[in-house]
């Protein structure tokens, strides 16, 4: 005889204690941190024609964004992947569109073009290498479209953009300079390992990496003249070089940031990365001659680097330490 639902109620078995409870998920392995893509050394060389004098610019273009793109790592979605081939191009139809006023200039519009136009980018950073070109002929002399590259020394800009605030880097590398004598080396620390002997008269030499941030977001106002800056900034670095009689290289850097911050206001910061090149005197002894600071090798490593950041008073330090491409 069927059983009635209170007797069926009755006979179910209760739940045993011992029954297994269900695992929570394990926590994750690995996490996305930080990241960006971009297109980099994008050459763009571009030439303005007056008549038959024309101008030249030579910038080598790196372009890195950040943002809601964790979706083409985690699932491969490419929905808010910008191609880097689109980047490319964007560079050749700015420099046609806009110009190359100068490489703070252009990486500044390239800057808010891609964070403007883009929902899924939140930031943008853009570095620009310039090549530097020298007229062979006088404009007013006649025609005026010969150049040689000048070797060596590059014009550094870099722009970022995220959240309507701007951070705009100036700088320069491959920069060699050298004082004949002015310089001297003594008085430092010792250990039993130290043989280096003390002079009181050296050849400096140097080839400068530098950096400078500017104070101007666009709530400022008007933006530098990037040209006019960059060429001002150039000659105190020079001139603080020339000018300071030095006792140690991280002397003569730390009065070269200094003369920057002192007559140039639009900057906030100054970075300098100095490797010191090392010349010695050669000995000559064996040949039966002396060597009055006259023939040197110059060696090229093992050298020491000196680095240092100078600031203006009241503001922090923004350039990073290795100047890295995060």
């Amino acid at each position: 005889m069927p059983k009635t639902g209170n007797e069926a109620a009755a006979t179910v078995p209760e739940a045993s204690s011992s029954a297994p409870v269900p695992e929570a998920p394990a926590p994750a392995v690995s996490v996305l941190g930080q990241n960006q893509y971009g297109k980099a050394e994008v050459r763009v060389v571009r030439v303005v024609r007056e008549g038959e004098v024309h101008h030249l610019r030579d910038l080598n273009v790196s372009i890195a964004l950040s943002g809601a793109l964790d979706d083409v790592h985690l699932t491969g979605s490419n929905a808010n992947c910008l191609p880097t081939d689109t980047m490319k191009n964007t560079v050749y139809v700015f420099a046609k569109e806009h110009g190359i006023a100068s490489p703070e200039d252009f990486a500044t519009r390239l800057a808010r073009h891609f964070v403007t136009t883009q929902p899924s980018i939140h930031r943008a950073r853009v570095r620009a290498e310039e090549y530097a070109w020298d007229r062979l002929t006088d404009p007013a002399e006649g025609p005026a479209h010969s150049f040689a590259r000048r070797g060596g020394e590059i014009r550094l800009a870099e722009a970022a953009y995220e959240d309507g605030r701007w951070q705009v880097i100036s700088g320069l590398k491959g920069l060699t300079v050298l004082n004949t004598t002015d310089s001297e080396f003594h008085g430092f620390a010792r250990d039993p390992y130290t043989t280096l002997p003390e002079t009181h008269d050296r050849i400096l030499a140097t080839e400068v990496s530098g950096r400078w941030r500017h104070t101007w977001t666009e709530d400022t106002g008007t933006a530098p003249d990037w040209d006019t800056s960059y060429r001002e900034t150039r000659a105190h670095l020079l001139a603080a070089f020339a000018g300071t009689y030095s006792l140690s290289l991280q002397q003569t850097m730390h009065r070269m940031g200094s003369r920057i911050i002192e007559h140039r206001p639009e900057i906030a910061e100054v970075r300098f990365s100095l490797p010191n090149k090392h010349h010695f005197l050669v000995d000559l002894t064996p040949f039966g001659l002396g060597n009055d600071d006259e023939v040197y090798y110059a060696a090229d490593r093992p050298y020491g680097l000196i680095e240092a950041t100078i600031l203006r008073a009241g503001h922090e330090a923004r350039i990073p330490l290795d100047h890295s491409n995060l």
